[in-house]
């Protein structure tokens, strides 16, 4: 008997080695209606999973929820069932000026500002992705925005103002809350990971109005996050990976 992970309530059955993560729940929906044979799994606090196919590659899809703390159990629990390749498809802040809304922003690297990731490695040690699903990111969306990004762990921080105009003058691109735990877990765990972000509020513009356009599906923002999960998918289901490394 197969026992599920506690929190994902994952098992070995599902059958795969490759996982599409996000952190909304209503996301794994809309991916759902892009793959072919889809079966619910779980749906267990924040972490909503199914499998499906595309293009004959059977594909994990699962929630996270917000924040390094959520993500972070949720991708050890992935490879604990044998996922080895994992794509966030999350949304994104912009950093820079002239990023459109629903323009892709694919992270070549993060600034680690969130709390867990730090109790794996040391501040110094980088977050970034795998170089093989970096190199398919530019073979299926060669004109989205890449660059390094940062994660933090809060919105609502006094001093957020301060750290954006900090960051956006090193050249940051984008920022969001998930993806440095997702590559410093992955690297430590032997998993090949990659980080696609949707943006959804421009640089300087309102949090509250960006992140409800997100919620509402308009169309810039729709728009970006259905490419960004076409662009996890084809990923995933490039021949290429068949080959382990």
């Amino acid at each position: 008997m197969l026992i599920p992970e506690p929190h994902t309530q994952l098992t070995t059955a599902i059958g795969t080695d490759r996982a599409i993560i996000m952190g909304d729940p209503a996301r794994v929906d809309t991916l759902a209606e892009l793959m072919e044979n889809v079966q619910p799994w779980a749906f267990n606090r924040e972490y909503k999973s199914i499998v499906g196919e595309y293009k004959g590659r059977k594909i994990l899809a699962m929630s996270t929820g917000i924040g390094a703390p959520s993500a972070g159990i949720g991708v050890e629990e992935l490879h604990r069932v044998g996922i080895h390749y994992v794509v966030r498809v999350g949304s994104a802040g912009a950093m820079q000026k002239g990023i459109d809304l629903g323009k892709l922003i694919i992270a070549e690297g993060v600034v680690r500002e969130d709390g867990l990731s730090k109790r794996y490695v040391p501040e110094i040690y980088p977050a970034v992705p795998a170089y093989r699903l970096l190199n398919l990111a530019h073979k299926y969306a060669p004109q989205a925005v890449y660059g390094i990004i940062r994660s933090h762990d809060g919105f609502y921080t006094d001093d957020n103002a301060d750290d954006e105009a900090f960051w956006s003058g090193k050249g940051i691109v984008g920022s969001d809350m998930e993806s440095g735990i997702l590559m410093v877990i992955g690297r430590q765990r032997g998993m090949e990971t990659l980080s696609i972000l949707n943006n959804v509020v421009l640089y300087e513009g309102d949090l509250s109005a960006g992140v409800n356009s997100l919620v509402s599906g308009e169309d810039l923002v729709a728009q970006g996050e259905r490419e960004s999960l076409l662009t996890a998918l084809n990923i995933l289901a490039d021949e290429s990976l068949e080959v382990r490394l």
